[in-house]
């Protein structure tokens, strides 16, 4: 009778008690930053996911409209049937590119001035960087133009003052990209490189700027970015020249053709192709350093 006793009270007591169940207050607050990321990730990507949907869509009309028509495969194979669409694209790219190198080679210069140098006006000049990035679009851009006018440029408005206007807000993104780079940087690995013999331009190049080139490569890509997508400087500078921004909004004062949801559809398609491929390279050159 005992030994039953001692062996039933041994097997209640290796059965494990059942688990406490969680209120749904404790796994809410354990989930809510993931769950407010979702909802962030969610709210951004509607209105990509919708441009996408009317890059495919079939107006009835001349114009696009805001709802879903008919499917349709021919606006990807008509993108520059619009009038002017594809010249604007050109002319957009030719000013991003330009204005991306100038401005990443002379704001690439002057963060390694302000880092590495010390010189009369420094702080002054780290001030007047930022000058350019709180300034209000409208403000620089209509400086801007009575400036050219000043000048006698009232009659070439076009690609140079539309360049001249984008590496002046470009290169304020770009000093301070760069600069962030070099100033985390560690100073001892170029100092063995010269401990190792290696002279001034050797260490620039194999060390230095290996290392600074993440940093110029994603001010680069703001640069761009930034030139590309903008309007209300453009607006101010561009004279008779048609950029990208600027056909968009008078393609909406008219007719909205649905090929500009098929340029946003592909210039979104190649912006994620150059983030997967960069985080790809990025795992791999870390896979190798191990």
């Amino acid at each position: 009778m005992t030994g039953s006793l001692a062996s039933r009270e041994r097997a209640t007591a290796a059965v494990p008690p059942p688990p406490a169940r969680r209120p749904a207050g404790r796994w809410l607050a354990d989930h809510l930053v993931l769950l407010l990321g979702i909802l962030v990730l969610v709210y951004m990507f509607v209105p990509i996911g919708y441009i996408f949907a009317l890059s495919f869509n079939q107006p009835s009309g001349r114009g696009a409209t805001a709802e879903f028509e008919s499917f349709t495969w021919s606006n990807w194979g008509s993108v520059c049937e619009p009038e002017g669409l594809c010249e604007s694209l050109k002319l957009s790219f030719a000013v991003s590119l330009t204005a991306t190198v100038l401005a990443t080679l002379l704001g690439t210069l002057m963060a390694f001035a302000l880092v590495r140098h010390s010189f009369r006006g420094r702080s002054a000049s780290n001030l007047l960087i930022f000058l350019p990035m709180a300034t209000p679009e409208v403000v620089m851009g209509s400086s801007l133009l009575a400036m050219f006018v000043s000048l006698g440029f009232d009659g070439v408005l076009g690609f140079v003052t539309i360049v001249i206007a984008h590496v002046m807000f470009c290169l304020s993104f770009v000093v301070v990209t760069v600069k962030a780079r070099l100033v985390g940087m560690d100073a001892r690995l170029e100092q063995a490189a010269m401990d190792l013999y290696a002279n001034e331009w050797q260490t620039f190049r194999l060390v230095t700027l290996p290392l600074a080139m993440p940093g110029i490569v994603a001010a680069a890509l703001l640069s761009f970015t930034l030139s590309f997508d903008d309007f209300i400087v453009t607006n101010f500078t561009a004279g008779q020249s048609v950029t990208f921004p600027l056909y968009v909004y008078g393609a909406k004062l008219k007719d909205f053709p649905p090929q500009l949801f098929v340029v946003g559809s592909a210039m979104f398609l190649v912006s994620f192709a150059v983030v997967i491929a960069a985080e790809l390279w990025r795992r791999r050159r870390s896979t190798w350093s191990r």
